[in-house]
């Protein structure tokens, strides 16, 4: 951070570094490695909507933080007694004038890489216009977790929206961009890395459940409680490997397909962490665990189609 003419702090480089909250990328870039495995697998993989696929998803995840940080300073939910990683509007570090013009930079980068992923792999034919719907959704949804006039975030309904959004457009949408069509078994791929990307979300609320109760911010482990917010991730956790094995078994044709199990571990860790845990702040570590376990799944499991 530096001190410009008039006597204001400048944000840095490594200022913005933080507030695009680089640990939540691999989440992000997980579902478009499945999707493009599954592409992979029957024999439509492009790379250039690989590439413009995995760029949009990037976009839309830093989009998603910058928005999140900004939105919760201004409704309270981040303050002196919060846990986790310090945001930067709360501490001062970026302004939230400085935070607004980055998050309409990265949202007109998100769009233009959209739109160049939706030229790529529909052209202009009948799809692109829902594709197009679709994409504005995606932005709107990453801005409006937290930020705006009445937030979804803050109502508790984020764990739909990441369900929707990393799984079932982030995989199975991957895929279409890829290979002009869809198949009903993409689903179980689809529903394992939204879940999975849901769990990240419900263990950061379960971190946060204390302040964010406080703040009047909602969210689903807030409305569960404690308790039940574990089981429901277990749920989360467990449901999501066994939509992948459940679509190995139905779509084997070689042992590799099963390589995606040697994260079985790291998920298994992750898991008994989170049920065991009797102090939210805590379970900081288990964002990092969850989301690399996750994506380290994704490539496991692309790779896996790839050489089967």
């Amino acid at each position: 951070m530096s001190t410009g003419a008039t006597g204001t702090l400048r944000p840095g480089l490594r200022d913005w570094l933080h507030a695009f909250r680089l640990r939540t990328l691999p989440l992000a870039a997980g579902s478009i490695v499945a999707g493009s495995g599954l592409a992979a697998f029957d024999g439509a993989f492009r790379p250039w909507i690989f590439g413009l696929a995995l760029l949009t998803a990037i976009l839309l995840q830093i989009l998603s933080n910058l928005a999140n940080d900004l939105g919760d300073h201004v409704n309270g939910a981040d303050n002196a007694g919060r846990v986790g990683p310090q945001r930067s509007v709360q501490s001062g570090r970026i302004s939230a004038a400085a935070m607004k013009r980055a998050m309409l930079v990265c949202g007109l980068l998100a769009f233009a890489s959209g739109v160049a992923l939706l030229l790529v792999g529909t052209g202009l034919g009948p799809v692109t216009g829902l594709f197009l719907l679709l994409g504005l959704a995606a932005i709107a949804a990453a801005v409006k977790y937290t930020y705006g006039a009445s937030p979804y975030g803050y109502a508790g309904l984020g764990d739909l929206s990441v369900l929707v959004f990393f799984g079932l457009a982030g995989v199975a949408g991957t895929y279409f961009l890829h290979a002009g069509g869809f198949r009903p078994a993409l689903l179980l791929p689809a529903g394992a890395f939204g879940l999975w990307s849901t769990a990240v979300l419900n263990t950061n609320n379960m971190r946060d459940v204390r302040g964010d109760a406080a703040s009047g911010k909602r969210t689903l482990a807030v409305r569960l409680g404690s308790e039940r917010a574990k089981s429901y991730h277990g749920l989360l956790v467990l449901g999501g490997l066994g939509c992948l094995v459940l679509f190995t078994a139905v779509e084997f044709r070689g042992m590799p397909q099963w390589g995606f199990l040697v994260t079985t571990p790291l998920l298994a860790t992750h898991l008994r962490q989170v049920l065991n845990n009797r102090e939210p702040a805590a379970l900081d570590p288990e964002l990092k665990r969850l989301s690399l376990g996750t994506f380290f799944t994704a490539i496991a499991f692309a790779a896996g189609l790839i050489l089967a």
